[in-house]
């Protein structure tokens, strides 16, 4: 936290900035007479209403100079959604395998992810976790000399210690919600539950569930064989898989749940819940097997059966029978930052210097695994087994497709002076006009990590440019040539964008805190945030964001919307990849993949020109 206190605050962008910034992303999107009505309508809230609330705003942000402006609102977005947490918000990533066959199998990985991230906990506990910085040169700022200069520089005054490297430490403020956290389904608006007195883990085998302590009285983490002593124990339990698997029962919408919890706890399991709620993390031990399929590596992270599962958990550390190891995360305490921070770290040091090898043995000291059950009564076990059902026909109604493609690389963009981001979503852009021939609302997550409780901004990739490349790429009215010279044009644009969003010069979040600011205030809502025109922007039929690290095998999420698609991707070293969700009654993944396929080519053979 050496650089939590100088961190800079999240800035309130300008009206009249995000006027334009709107007007911009809307434009692609409507026609001529749309778009005049819109320009109107949002100068008459710019200069009327939109004056008052920007003032208040302003205001409010002085008096709370501890966080930034958006972050309370954000955090209440996601809490007061009553909608299910696995598909609609929790999102996937999956570790690379080790390169090693032998450490893939699934005690043995299980086992040392748990070390590791225990260690990682402890440090964060302990305060001396390194701060996450990102280096804009990291040649000459990820250094010792850096660490050692800004190290001694007072609180206070660190981070301005940092940006003379051109370094920017970014925002720790999420990294305690990875750990001892729960987010509890209450009726209205969900809580997120926190006890990091709690020095337990919480294991899923078959529907069934163990705990067991991983630090011991003194505050000292269990040895690695200790831990794998008591995985072990785990592991050999043959009790069949759960009748009634409870685990079912959170991916409900959240007002269902919330009453069947409280039914739960009247009925002799607030224990038992509160046992799960304050666990460190969740691991979850798969029946399984991966088998090198992309598809099943999708389905099997975004959402499974749901029978072993515990959704509301910060985290679940999912491992499949064959070894392929994998987080489900809960989305309303944080973001990508932290989650992949933790994700990178765990694991290189299990690829790199594992504290337990194929030769270890389990020890018999500290075991201390109990299987916690829950008492259910004919009305519980209905709960669950309508759940199931319900479930089942939800998890089937999802499309889900991905494309790797190898002609493409990162390296190959940056030569050719294009942004690999850009190309990607150019791609998106490109495969839904073939499909559908017309712009929707596109939505790009972007950290702003970089202030104080920063948290998203979304940058819109959608615009006039990629817009008239698609119209000429498809109307074959141009030469590559002159599609060449316009892709460039989208790269330098949307790398602009990127860098506006980044810095808290987005307009998304500063109208979302506009609008909360007039329901606060018990001020009429303005009409601008019921016009055609911002629902339009605001249906992310595209919502994309992406993870690139070479640790990341895949990475995915649900669509946000019905009629969408939720893409995750990322740009590889050797090659572009994309996960697709949407639903079968409105969209068919694979159609888009080979959309996607199709507009990876043509821009390629642009590129190649």
């Amino acid at each position: 936290m050496h650089f939590q206190k100088s961190l800079p605050r999240l800035p309130i962008p300008d009206l009249s900035k995000s006027r334009d910034r709107y007007l911009n992303a809307i434009r692609p999107l409507l026609a001529k007479d749309q778009y005049e009505t819109a320009v109107k309508r949002t100068d008459k809230f710019v200069n009327n209403e939109g004056k008052e609330l920007q003032s208040k705003l302003v205001n409010k942000d002085k008096m709370n100079k501890q966080t930034s402006y958006i972050s309370d609102y954000w955090f209440d977005l996601y809490l007061r959604d009553r909608s299910a947490l696995p598909i609609n918000y929790n999102p996937l990533i999956v570790f690379q395998n080790d390169l090693r066959p032998d450490y893939n199998d699934q005690l043995l990985r299980t086992s040392n992810l748990l070390v590791s991230a225990v260690r990682f906990m402890m440090a964060l506990r302990e305060q001396i976790l390194e701060p996450e910085v990102y280096h804009l040169q990291p040649k000459k700022s990820n250094t010792p000399l850096f660490r050692t200069v800004t190290g001694l520089l007072p609180e206070s005054l660190s981070w301005y210690g940092a940006y003379l490297f051109k370094a920017f430490p970014l925002d720790m403020s999420q990294f305690v919600g990875l750990f001892n956290a729960t987010r509890i389904p209450l009726v209205g608006k969900d809580k997120i539950f926190r006890d990091t007195s709690c020095n337990h883990v919480v294991v899923q085998r078959n529907g069934h569930f163990y705990i067991f302590d991983v630090v011991d009285s003194n505050g000292n983490i269990l040895s690695p064989t200790e831990i794998l002593g008591n995985m072990s124990q785990i592991m050999e339990d043959k009790t069949p898989k759960a009748e009634y698997p409870v685990g079912i029962l959170t991916t409900q919408n959240r007002d269902v749940w919330a009453k069947q919890r409280i039914y739960l706890e009247e009925n002799g399991n607030q224990e038992t819940l509160k046992k799960i709620d304050s666990a460190i993390f969740n691991i979850v031990l798969d029946d399984e097997t991966i088998d090198d399929n992309k598809h099943k590596i999708l389905t099997n992270y975004l959402h499974g059966d749901g029978l072993n599962r515990w959704f509301d958990k910060s985290f679940s550390l999912i491992t499949t029978k064959d070894g392929v190891s994998g987080i489900n995360f809960e989305h309303s305490w944080g973001d990508g930052v932290a989650v992949l921070r933790f994700f990178e770290d765990i694991y290189k040091e299990t690829t790199t210097k594992p504290f337990i090898t194929p030769d270890s043995r389990p020890s018999k000291n500290n075991i201390t695994v109990k299987k916690i059950e829950f008492n259910l009564d004919d009305k519980s076990k209905n709960f669950i087994v309508n759940a199931k059902n319900e479930y089942s026909d939800w998890c089937n109604s999802l499309s889900i497709d991905y494309i790797l493609y190898e002609q493409l690389t990162k390296e190959a963009c940056k030569k050719l002076k294009v942004s690999p981001d850009c190309i990607m979503q150019l791609g998106f852009q490109a495969a839904y006009h073939l499909l559908h021939g017309k712009y929707v609302g596109t939505y790009e997550s972007c950290s702003t990590s970089a202030f104080k409780h920063g948290r998203t901004e979304t940058m819109r990739p959608c615009t006039d440019k990629t817009k008239a490349f698609c119209d000429l790429l498809h109307s074959k009215k141009a030469s590559d040539q002159e599609l060449r010279s316009l892709m460039q044009e989208c790269s330098l644009y949307h790398s602009n964008l990127t860098k506006e969003a980044a810095m808290g010069q987005g307009f998304d979040r500063h109208m979302f805190a506009l609008m909360k600011i007039a329901e606060e205030n018990h001020m009429p809502r303005p009409e601008i945030f019921d016009s055609y025109e911002y629902k339009y922007l605001n249906k992310s039929i595209l919502s994309t964001s992406t993870l690139s690290s070479p640790s990341v095998l895949a990475g995915g999420f649900g669509p946000v919307v019905k009629e969408g698609f939720g893409i995750g991707y990322s740009a590889f070293a050797d090659k572009l990849g994309a996960a697709v969700a949407s639903y079968k009654q409105h969209n068919n993944s694979s159609e888009f993949v080979q959309a996607l396929q199709k507009s990876f080519e043509d821009i390629r053979k642009i590129l190649s020109y």
